[in-house]
């Protein structure tokens, strides 16, 4: 039985690179000299401090200017609201989303089943493994699977046959 798993991972190194770029195109800058403009980073999410609104979405299209030029998939961050910080700071969570969750998983499976290929698929932790005789019908699903729309960026891998 052929089979592979559809995953949504994140290039931690890539994800390091990209901050690390955006960290040193903000020193750099004009407009950001002597303002208290940071990004903080603790493997999970990222925290964006700055001054004022400007400052702050000039942070944001920085880093997801960086991202993107690494090759990562912008739908993997989830950018949440501007909230005041004391003395007059604001500051931003950035999510970095890793594996399947539920919903999502679920929504996947259904559109997989409703295709009426022939193939199995089954959520295992926070990825999905699909199996088949048909090393088409598993490129089919592939197909299918990328045209879905989802808010979550997918890749495919562990492929065997």
């Amino acid at each position: 039985m052929a089979s592979f798993d559809v995953v949504s991972e994140v290039d931690w190194q890539e994800v390091d690179n990209a901050i690390n770029q955006a960290k040193k195109e903000i020193e750099g800058r004009y407009d950001f000299k002597g303002s208290k403009s940071s990004i903080e980073w603790d493997k999970k999410t990222l925290g964006l401090t700055g001054d004022d609104e400007y400052k702050m979405q000039a942070m944001k299209d920085i880093i997801q200017t960086k991202l993107h030029r690494r090759g990562l998939d912008i739908k993997a961050f989830k950018f949440e609201k501007v909230e005041p910080v004391g003395g007059q700071l604001l500051r931003q969570k950035i999510t970095i989303q890793q594996g399947i969750e539920r919903e999502a998983a679920r929504d996947i499976l259904k559109l997989i089943k409703d295709s009426k290929l022939k193939v199995q698929a089954q959520i295992m932790d926070d990825k999905i493994r699909v199996t088949s005789k048909s090393l088409d019908e598993l490129q089919a699903t592939m197909g299918l699977v990328k045209q879905g729309g989802f808010p979550i960026p997918l890749q495919f891998n562990n492929m065997r046959s």
